[in-house]
């Protein structure tokens, strides 16, 4: 993704929508505090707005934030809930679905004779210590190579920030 896309430009910070709602209520002044306190520490980054969504706010930014930028961000906002911070996700940016494709799969189970179930294909995945910490948005695919091969490709719909940085991993 390019850093012109306005969904790059955002950080989400999950709560729940009590705490939201009175966020909400004073987002002038917490945008004018939070670009205070990133001016301090000299980052260029800056809020424009806040918006809640969900379970969550959303802060709008010029440019995309980088990991200072959202301790920042997180330092600011849990002192200003310090009674529910334990309540507050850390921020982060956006996440897309990525769709991977895995290849050379045999699409028969020897054991059962039968074909590969998506569930045995997510207990391979959490084994696997490339898919640490890989969130699946869907069930995995898993379709016959042709009508005469014995080999199998799996679809996988993964959650993933807007940098890429968990698919990059994963293909590199």
């Amino acid at each position: 993704m390019t850093t012109k896309d306005p969904s790059c430009k955002q950080i989400i910070i999950l709560m729940n929508s009590e705490m939201a709602g009175r966020f909400l209520k004073d987002s002038s002044m917490y945008v004018i505090n939070i670009n205070c306190a990133l001016k301090n520490i000299k980052l260029k980054i800056m809020a424009n707005s806040i918006c809640v969504k969900d379970k969550g706010i959303i802060i709008s930014t010029n440019n995309v934030a980088s990991p200072p930028d959202l301790q920042e961000i997180e330092k600011y906002i849990k002192s200003l809930l310090a009674n529910n911070s334990d309540q507050i996700s850390s921020p982060r940016l956006p996440q897309s679905k990525f769709y991977l494709k895995i290849v050379d799969i045999p699409y028969v189970n020897k054991q059962s004779n039968s074909h590969i179930p998506p569930k045995d294909i997510k207990k391979i995945l959490k084994n696997n210590y490339i898919f640490n910490n890989i969130v699946l948005a869907f069930r995995p695919r898993i379709i016959k190579v042709s009508l005469k091969s014995d080999m199998a490709i799996i679809w996988i719909n993964i959650w993933d920030t807007q940098n890429s940085s968990k698919a990059k991993s994963i293909i590199n």
